[in-house]
């Protein structure tokens, strides 16, 4: 797991700006800066596919974009590779997760992604690069990494904009 930044203030105001304030355009510039991580060599040779988090059906809508998606592509195309977000759905609204206890995160989001039939086929045998915004806990990355790994993934590693420092987790 690789992140750009630590989630704390004034990043935190950004982030929020991205994903309540509609502010995509932000997320095209933070995705140029998470570009520029450098990530393990095994990463850079072996992925040839992102896939970002996938939003709840109505937080998409809400929205009007998906900021993992934003993100996955700044990061996918310098390195020519392509992101996939039709490999991942969430497939039952988990809710927000700012409140609650790591414990309850991971029991929040377990069972709310899956492969879609695309990822039947397109995840078989891949090492792929989940993108999202945050890692607190690393319960929605585990549960989507578990996902796309149970559709026939060979590995994944993780990359997000930025990570809270274990102090501040609940």
């Amino acid at each position: 797991m690789r992140s750009s930044f630590v989630h704390e203030e004034p990043l935190r105001q950004l982030i929020h700006a991205l994903k309540y304030g509609g502010w995509q355009k932000l997320g095209e510039s933070l995705g140029k800066r998470l570009a520029q991580l450098p990530l393990p060599l095994e990463v850079e040779e072996e992925v040839s596919l992102v896939v970002p988090v996938p939003l709840a059906p109505v937080r998409l809508r809400q929205r009007g974009y998906n900021q993992a998606l934003v993100l996955a592509h700044e990061i996918g195309a310098p390195r020519g590779w392509r992101v996939a977000p039709e490999m991942l759905e969430r497939v039952r609204s988990s809710g927000s997760q700012t409140s609650l206890h790591p414990s309850e995160r991971r029991a929040n989001v377990a069972g709310a992604f899956a492969g879609t039939a695309q990822a039947s086929g397109g995840v078989t045998g891949q090492h792929i690069l989940l993108v999202d915004d945050v890692w607190t806990t690393g319960a929605t990355a585990i549960a989507c990494g578990e996902a796309l790994l149970h559709a026939g993934a060979r590995a994944f590693s993780v990359v997000t904009l930025a990570r809270a420092l274990p102090e501040l987790n609940r």
